[in-house]
């Protein structure tokens, strides 16, 4: 039997887009779905304090703080079931699983008449809501070339920024429509009686479409766990001298059908989780503190430096409208960051180098922060804005940098959803314990002076970030193919031997084994 003989009796699944295209219109339709999230999470920022006062509970800073992360901790307890089961059943039906459970979860909130239900709705929300990792696993999957990973990871960051300018714009906006717009809503109607069911109602039909554009191909996807034609199934080729052809035309190397599954969860995944934790959790921090202390009093007898570097009562003194103004031009200097400086530094440095560099780097750019309440007026936005445009692009070049590593450490694409699942439920875990954390920290340093006690304990999570950098085992990113007889391709090799096993069912003992 020749080689040419062999490759008869398997197929190669083509792929939809051209082989050195890139899949656009997939990650459109991916985009739509992935902008679900953050205007979820986000949302009912504006307007969490006054629905919880609305339910005549006191302590509504508190329990506000409670109904925010409810979300995010619901979702670190389900992520790796869903990415889990994503494996099993398919990515489709996860994801749109998770868009219905946003709606239901929307609609909730919209409605609530408790605190308890507000609280359950959101929990809703977060619990079905496994498509950050299934979304992510779903990007691995459609990039087949190393060079287009840097564009592709880009894209569902620059999607989540542009979420969280929407979600909080809308749910300020539209929330309480009868005190704002008394001309066009009626106290006496639907939305005086649920001041806070219009932007609920608003994001919900904003989905509507996003289920019917993520349905619109009946198919689920493939089951990674059954035969396939070379889609999947990436081998090295410097590694497989045997193969096993099977009557309905299938193939896979002989190893892949007599060794036990390779183990997913390998040190190197291990530790990037790890890394993508601590990265979540000091992000988070960064953005609870932020608004706190931009409006928290500003000392008027600070000097630069006058009493010691500990020594920093208070914030910078800043109105809600001047607060509102920065964190607009914050996300537009996120947005260029993402679109414009992130594609060049990977390609340039590499992906390596740029997460090396970024979180030795992180722990700065918390450090100074607090320092910008002992500037004077007139070098005060100058240094906010340096601030902000340190730490964005900081953070915006790590995030993905880590995931494309996370997806070079899966040992297959089979188990990758379960490792996205995984991650995903760990950075959810962050974000739920990082705000109380840093509030607390933050309350703690306004009794002794020293505000920047809270930005301090984050940049400690930043350092304990390098030190796990010497932990993360580095390996090169090599070229894999896929099993269909890839030996035509290197024809030039000679010497080699290839032992080709032609059975006519799986379950049959005897075969034709020849060597080619």
């Amino acid at each position: 039997m020749s080689v040419s003989d062999s490759t008869t009796c398997t197929f190669r699944k083509t792929d939809s887009c051209a082989d050195n295209g890139f899949p656009a219109t997939q990650f459109l339709i991916l985009g739509i779905c992935r902008l679900a999230e953050p205007i979820a999470v986000t949302a009912i920022f504006p307007y969490a304090w006054l629905m919880v006062r609305s339910f005549g509970i006191h302590d509504a800073s508190f329990y506000a703080g409670i109904l925010i992360a409810s979300f995010s901790c619901s979702e670190a307890l389900t992520s790796m079931f869903w990415g889990t089961l994503s494996d099993r059943m398919g990515r489709k039906p996860i994801l749109l699983l998770g868009l219905f459970g946003t709606v239901l979860s929307l609609l909730i909130v919209g409605f609530p008449t408790s605190f308890t239900m507000a609280l359950s709705g959101r929990t809703l929300g977060g619990a079905l809501n496994g498509n950050i990792g299934v979304i992510q696993t779903m990007v691995g999957e459609l990039v087949t070339k190393p060079e287009h990973e840097p564009k592709a990871f880009a894209i569902m960051p620059f999607i989540w920024s542009i979420g969280c300018i929407i979600g909080p714009a809308i749910g300020g906006l539209l929330a309480n429509p009868v005190k704002f717009y008394p001309g066009v809503f009626s106290k006496d109607g639907l939305f005086g009686q649920f001041p806070f069911l219009l932007p609920n109602l608003v994001f919900t039909n904003e989905r509507t479409p996003m289920i019917l554009t993520a349905g619109a191909n009946g198919d689920p996807g493939t089951d990674l766990r059954r035969d396939s034609f070379g889609t999947f199934n990436e081998v090295d080729i410097q590694k497989i001298s045997q193969w096993r052809l099977n009557a309905n035309g299938t193939s896979r190397p002989a190893s892949v059908v007599e060794q036990t599954p390779e183990k997913w969860l390998t040190k190197r995944v291990a530790m990037l989780t790890l890394a993508l934790s601590l990265y979540t959790y000091h992000s988070m921090c960064y953005d609870h503190l932020l608004p706190i202390f931009f409006q928290d009093r500003r000392a008027d007898d600070v000097a630069l430096f006058g009493l010691g570097p500990l020594h920093i009562p208070g914030g910078l003194g800043l109105t809600t409208k001047d607060v509102g103004v920065i964190m607009s031009f914050n996300g537009l200097i996120a947005l260029f960051i993402q679109a414009v400086i992130f594609p060049v530094a990977a390609e340039r440095l590499g992906v390596w180098r740029v997460f090396v560099l970024v979180t030795i780097m992180h722990p700065v750019a918390f450090f100074i922060v607090p320092y910008l309440a002992l500037l004077p007026r007139n070098l005060l936005y100058p240094g906010i804005y340096f601030c902000l445009t340190l730490r964005n692009l900081l953070s915006i070049l790590d995030y993905p940098v880590i995931l494309i590593l996370l997806k070079q450490a899966s040992p297959s694409l089979s188990c990758l959803g379960r490792i996205n699942g995984l991650a995903a439920a760990a950075g959810a875990a962050c974000r739920t314990v990082a705000p109380p954390i840093a509030g607390l920290l933050y309350e703690w340093g306004s009794k002794i002076d020293f505000t920047g006690l809270a930005y301090f304990g984050a940049g400690a999570v930043g350092l304990v970030g390098v030190v796990q950098l010497w932990f993360v085992p580095r390996e090169k990113h090599g070229s894999s193919v896929n099993p269909i007889i890839p030996y035509l391709e290197h024809e030039e090799r000679v010497g080699d031997v290839v032992e080709v096993t032609v059975v006519d069912d799986e379950s049959s003992d005897e075969a034709d084994t020849r060597p080619v």
